[in-house]
């Protein structure tokens, strides 16, 4: 979420809107947790 909210305000945005969290177990036997968060950069 941090990165998320440095790049948002890299391009000027000062909100995050549709934020979405999708999470995936990868490696073997699913020992590690992958999480993708995105989102839509906005000025408000």
């Amino acid at each position: 979420m941090a990165e998320l909210q440095q790049k948002a305000q890299a391009l000027g945005a000062n909100a995050i809107v549709g934020v979405d969290l999708d999470f995936e177990t990868v490696g073997n036997g699913g020992s590690m947790l992958m999480v993708v968060a995105t989102g839509t950069a906005v000025s408000v």
